[in-house]
């Protein structure tokens, strides 16, 4: 491992979290080791920063996820628990006992066919790239028309994109073929990274963790505390530099238990490094679901709060429009065409999202910690941010990156991913921005000598003085650190086909501008969860009662609440 990665390691919780982290992986995948393009910066972000490096028994070198995910049975489908890079547990078994074996084999899962299509394409694929230099490779443009579309690029640039033998079309899953989140996880993992919870099924209606209360229960039991517990220190202890934790967890069910209790954890037992808590909530629920939108209230409160307790920052992420009990329609995205009911497409763009606000702690060479961003976003108690982001940011050809931030007017900019409404007429008190993807000679405005400039954008001579002044202009009196990356963000197969309904090919790479911010919306956002709560009949719920939470605990969560969304109250429009 490079000396100075400043590790990061990272902790799924849920299956709804399994998915954003099969598509954040699956990204990182496609960034690692690959042949760029020269107006790409190469060495930009870090990869050792989330990776490890490992060796198997029979001496092969690894790189796989600093990962531990812990999801319910029947979950996996046909993945292996222990992961496919190492010795099988039959095998040890062999070694260990010399006597007669007997063995009783379940029957395994059929791997998806998409999986099955997408590694023999990828073996072709590598054999062509070592006999040839392979064919032009996609990477997104905002045509004239407003269609996001495939320009190409030189030959040698990477390997060729992946297709099947029959047809030229890359292979992308179809929403039918995608059931759980393994099925289209296309990166190893080490076999300590996942941890299974036995006692409650995936499926059926049966056995679910459906309550906050069971989700805590569940790291109280020595079994499970003591196996998490186990590879927390087989991570940590091979560390250099430990920044600290990220967790990716379901906030709908009962995993923001889980999560709640493994932030606990952390702080007690790792403390000073930091956590970054990433909140997760699947699309827009129906009315009728009475019972399920109930918990789901009951669960995002619960889990939000004690999760603000444990963590140095917690930001919710959802493209539901509301957190409380009121359905909002799902958030649109002007260059996108996706079903926000699908986990499979929703996962996508929030794994893009977050492969864009990580940026900070990620960058090869950068004094922004987890500890320095949580700092710098969480001051005066405001724990609790919103992100947003622009996917893909539209650039033009021919356009400048002063022209296309000037399109957007007096605007935010970004779309919100955090479910606390539009950001428009709120207050920002501290964000975090990133804008990836421009190439180096759009950075600048290039007008012709004599020419007027439109706009003070105009005149910076680099591009970093343009995103630091745009953001200066629109939030003259906040707290801003910003960043602008050469290096895309890869939406290689099998990331879903989003960005184009008449494209025949797919997009590889896009710009995104993402954002985390400190906002008065998260004011509006808690009181609306406490009246919602204020307005429960606790009696009817006492399943979710009876999973361990107690009368005393909805009355002190709800004081909490209202004194969480006061930290926020510096005004509800953007004058002082």
């Amino acid at each position: 491992m490079a000396g100075g990665a400043r590790e990061v390691l990272t902790l799924q919780l849920g299956h709804f979290a399994g998915f954003v982290g099969a598509h954040w992986w699956n990204q990182q995948d496609a960034a690692l080791g690959r042949a760029t393009d020269a107006k790409e910066s190469p060495g930009e972000l870090c990869p050792d920063v989330l990776y490890r490096t490992g060796r198997t028994l029979h001496g092969q070198d690894t790189y796989t996820p600093r990962l531990i995910l812990m999801d319910l049975k029947g979950s996996l489908s046909s993945l292996k628990e222990e992961g496919g890079l190492y010795r099988d547990k039959q095998l040890d078994a062999a070694i260990a006992w010399q006597g007669k074996l007997t063995t009783h084999k379940e029957e395994l899962c059929p791997k998806n066919p998409y999986l099955q299509d997408f590694l023999s394409a990828e073996v072709r694929a590598s054999a062509l790239n070592f006999l040839t230099r392979g064919p032009p490779q996609g990477q997104g443009v905002l045509s004239s028309d407003g269609v996001w579309r495939v320009k190409s690029i030189p030959n040698g640039k990477g390997s060729p994109p992946l297709t099947t033998a029959t047809t030229p079309k890359p292979l992308i899953p179809t929403e039918a073929s995608i059931r759980v989140w393994s099925d289209f996880l296309r990166v190893h993992l080490h076999p300590r990274s996942i941890c299974m919870i036995q006692k409650y099924n995936h499926d059926g209606e049966a056995g679910r963790l459906e309550a906050f209360g069971q989700g805590e229960s569940v790291l109280k039991e020595p079994k499970y505390q003591e196996e998490l517990e186990d590879r927390l220190h087989f991570y940590v202890e091979e560390c250099d530099y430990l920044q600290g934790f990220q967790i990716l967890c379901d906030l709908h069910d009962g995993f923001s238990g889980v999560g709640a209790k493994a932030a606990e954890l952390l702080q007690d037992e790792y403390s000073g490094r930091g956590i970054i808590t990433w909140g997760l909530l699947p699309g827009p629920y129906h009315r009728g679901e009475a019972q399920r939108n109930i918990y789901r209230l009951l669960n995002t409160a619960f889990g939000l709060m004690h999760l603000t307790t444990h963590s140095s920052l917690v930001c919710p992420l959802s493209l539901g429009g509301s957190l409380g009990l009121r359905p909002e329609p799902p958030v649109n995205f002007p260059y996108l065409h996706y079903d926000a009911t699908l986990p499979f497409h929703c996962s996508a763009i929030l794994a893009t999202a977050l492969d864009t606000v990580t940026v900070p702690f990620r960058l090869c060479s950068s004094p922004v910690s987890m500890v320095h961003l949580a700092d710098m976003l969480s001051f005066c108690g405001k724990k609790v941010v919103t992100a947003g982001a622009t996917i893909p940011f539209p650039l033009a050809p021919g356009q400048s990156l002063p022209d296309s931030l000037m399109q957007f007017g007096g605007a935010t900019p970004w779309t919100p991913l955090s479910a606390c409404g539009e950001p428009s007429g709120t207050r920002c008190f501290a964000q975090s921005v990133v804008l990836r993807g421009i190439d180096r000679a759009c950075h600048t405005s290039q007008l012709t000598p004599g020419t007027p400039p439109p706009s003070s954008l105009h005149t910076c001579t680099t591009g970093e003085e343009v995103l630091a002044q745009y953001l200066q202009q629109q939030q003259p009196r906040v707290m801003s650190s910003s960043h602008l990356l050469l290096t895309p963000c890869r939406v290689a197969p099998p990331y879903p086909h989003l960005f184009s309904s008449c494209s025949p090919q797919a997009v590889e790479s896009i710009p995104v501008f993402g954002a985390l911010c400190s906002s008065s919306s998260l004011h509006q956002t808690l009181e609306a969860l406490a009246r919602d709560l204020t307005k429960l009949d606790l009696r009817r719920w006492a399943s979710f009662m009876d999973a361990g939470v107690e009368h005393d605990d909805v009355a002190e969560l709800l004081q909490e609440l209202q004194s969480l969304a006061q930290c926020y109250q510096g005004g509800d429009s953007l004058v002082d």
